[in-house]
């Protein structure tokens, strides 16, 4: 248990308005003015109010109204704020700790202190009062000292309880006997109901204990429901072939498509084969038949065979004409070349008509490859991916998440299965019908019920007083000196010692051998080894070893024993705050102290400071000096 943060509005001892962060360790908190922070005091108002409005004394002087409010972490790590209108009324929140944000669990003063000591994990009021808080009006030096024939007389365990020190005065003898007796009664069926509601809110803790365990166990699906809302969510979202507006068949042709590449790359080799045997059939180029020499050598020959033909002939002699036989011979060569140019003609024209052919095929090639090709891209580009290789994983998705959410299911089911949790399921509603049951019951029993402690410590004082009315007690007799005893300090030890048996859950005897050791310790610190040792009664009473005497405590210097009393507080803190960690308070006890003991102290208190929350009320500058942050209140 640890406090987070105390806001206050005109509250005395405090700065009109503020809130006041506080964090772990030894803290000294530096009050505004000459006058103390009422811290202890405020804090008992808040964490354990009666309903009755005796929280208005601490409203700040010339103000109408204050409020208060106490942040802090209970013991089973929930974080709950108290909040109070000085002499008016009050509310508990409980922090979410999934929405952070304030969620209100009572209003009612019974109520709120039924949860906090089931839920939070706070002490009784007095066992806080008298373990958790130092305040200089329990110091015994504070307190009135008894008469040396009293103290011998008054049992410390007549009524079976020890008296708080702050709040128990010097018994004097009833006035009214009749009446006194009559308020016995009185306290007595107080005592039964009391008791009674004591029992009942036993009861209803242990209850609200197996109710929390049982929801506690119910709440371990939450994580695992939580976890397949979000696996459900995600494979809803996970892309598709049809979501994408991507062909059904988009995994198989990414599959194939190695094999398409392979297969463009193939045709466009052949294509590329056929162009270059074209190619080397092809003739670079066909001149003009003009150009020809051998055309119009065969051409010229055979016209001058023909002209000697027919000159020679018919001029000079028949036989001459015979020579015209001879441009046959040269008009063939003149036509075969001819045909020849003709026929290279043709065959250029064929070679254009053939790279067409190649072109088409090329462009139904990756036309065909493209067709194949562009759903990838397109799902490439859907799936946001780099390269194509993540286009398998990211469509698979979905399928992975399905398995997962079927996993979950599956994990849910064997949980909601289980025998423990279907014994908590049905559990759970009996309990709270019983817890509901119960604080009808102690609704009916009254809004408002004194602890039996305090019930018990009104009826053994009642009991005193009626006594020492009946039958004074006779004066002192003088000692073998001839003087009369004078009176002695009241002895702290009885009370501390039972709250610190009730804290440790076990007996005085047990308590007296866990706190020796270490109370002689800081003891024997305090005093300059002035004391070397402390020894308990069975009772609880005190004695201290001083130079071979055995001094009961009560007949101590008062200074003496209020360093005893520290010891023996701050060594109760000490071995508590191994089993649960609860802050400690301390206001402006030491004024009046030693200057030289204060550093000492100082150390002690920081020590303790690394075990659990220590808050100082205090504007010494050397107690700052030590602290682990000081803070302006």
């Amino acid at each position: 248990m640890q406090f987070a943060e105390v806001a206050v509005q005109n509250v005395r001892g405090f700065s009109p308005a503020g809130r006041f962060a506080l964090k772990a360790g030894y803290l000294v908190l530096k009050p505004p003015s000459a006058e103390s922070s009422p811290l202890a005091g405020l804090s008992l108002a808040l964490l354990f109010a009666d309903g009755r409005g005796t929280d208005a004394s601490f409203i700040a002087a010339g103000a109408k109204s204050g409020k208060a409010a106490l942040t802090f972490v209970g013991v089973d790590g929930v974080t709950y704020r108290v909040l109070r209108d000085l002499g008016g009324s009050g509310t508990l929140h409980r922090m979410n700790p999934t929405t952070q944000q304030p969620e209100l669990v009572s209003s009612d003063a019974s109520e709120i202190s039924q949860f906090l000591r089931g839920q939070a994990g706070l002490p009784p009021k007095t066992t806080f009062e008298q373990v958790y808080c130092l305040q200089s009006a329990q110091l015994p030096s504070r307190r009135p000292r008894k008469s040396a024939a009293a103290a011998a007389k008054v049992d410390p365990k007549t009524s079976g309880r020890y008296p708080s020190l702050a709040s128990a005065s010097t018994v004097l003898p009833a006035e009214d006997i009749p009446a006194a007796e009559a308020k016995l009664r009185a306290l007595e069926q107080e005592l039964a109901a009391s008791t009674e509601v004591d029992s009942l809110q036993f009861k209803a803790d242990g209850v609200a204990s197996q109710i929390f365990d049982a929801e506690q166990r119910l709440k371990g699906t939450e994580g695992l429901k939580v976890a397949i809302s979000e696996a459900e969510a995600a494979w809803r979202a996970a892309p598709t072939p049809e979501s994408l507006g991507l062909p059904q068949d988009i995994v198989n042709r990414l599959k194939r498509h190695p094999k398409v590449i392979a297969r463009r790359d193939e045709a466009l080799a052949r294509l590329n084969a056929d162009r270059e045997n074209e190619a080397e059939a092809r003739p670079t180029s066909v001149p003009p038949l003009t150009q020809n020499m051998g055309f119009w050598a065969g051409l010229g020959v055979g016209v001058l065979f023909l002209a000697l033909a027919v000159g020679l002939g018919f001029g000079v002699d028949r036989t001459f004409r015979y020579l015209a036989l001879l441009d046959i011979p040269a008009f063939g060569v003149a036509a075969f070349l001819a045909l020849r140019y003709v026929d290279d003609l043709q065959k250029a024209t064929r070679h254009g008509s053939k790279e067409n052919r190649f072109d088409i095929r090329e462009k139904k090639i990756l036309e065909e490859y493209e067709a194949e090709a562009a759903p990838l891209r397109m799902a490439q580009k859907a799936l946001d991916v780099e390269d194509l290789d993540g286009i398998a994983p990211a469509l698979e998705r979905k399928e992975l998440l399905a398995a997962r959410v079927a996993e979950l299911r599956d994990q849910l089911h064997t949980m909601e299965s289980d025998p423990d949790y279907l014994a908590a399921a049905a559990q759970v509603q009996s309990l709270k019908a019983e817890a509901e049951a119960l604080n009808d019951e102690l609704t009916q029993k009254g809004t408002y019920v004194r602890d039996v402690r305090e019930v018990e410590r009104e009826m053994g004082r009642l009991k005193e007083s009626i006594a020492l009315a009946k039958a004074p007690p006779p004066p002192a007799a003088p000692g073998p000196d001839g003087a009369v005893p004078v009176e002695t300090l009241e002895d702290p030890s009885p009370m501390l010692l039972s709250q610190a048996a009730d804290v440790f859950t076990t007996d005085i005897l047990s308590v007296q051998a866990m706190l020796k050791e270490r109370c002689v310790q800081y003891l024997t610190a305090l005093t300059d080894r002035r004391y070397q040792g402390i020894e308990w009664d069975r009772e609880g009473k005190a004695f201290a070893l001083a130079s071979g005497r055995r001094v009961p405590v009560g007949e101590l210097p008062a200074k003496d024993l209020d360093l005893y009393y520290l010891a023996l507080r701050m060594t109760v803190v000490e071995k508590a705050s191994a089993r649960v960690k609860r802050p400690f308070l301390l206001e402006d006890v030491f004024t009046g102290m030693e200057e030289v003991k204060l550093p000492l102290i100082a150390r002690m208190l920081k020590h303790l400071g690394t075990l659990t929350q220590v808050l100082h009320v205090t504007s010494h500058p050397g107690f700052a000096q030590m602290s682990d942050g000081p803070v302006n209140v």
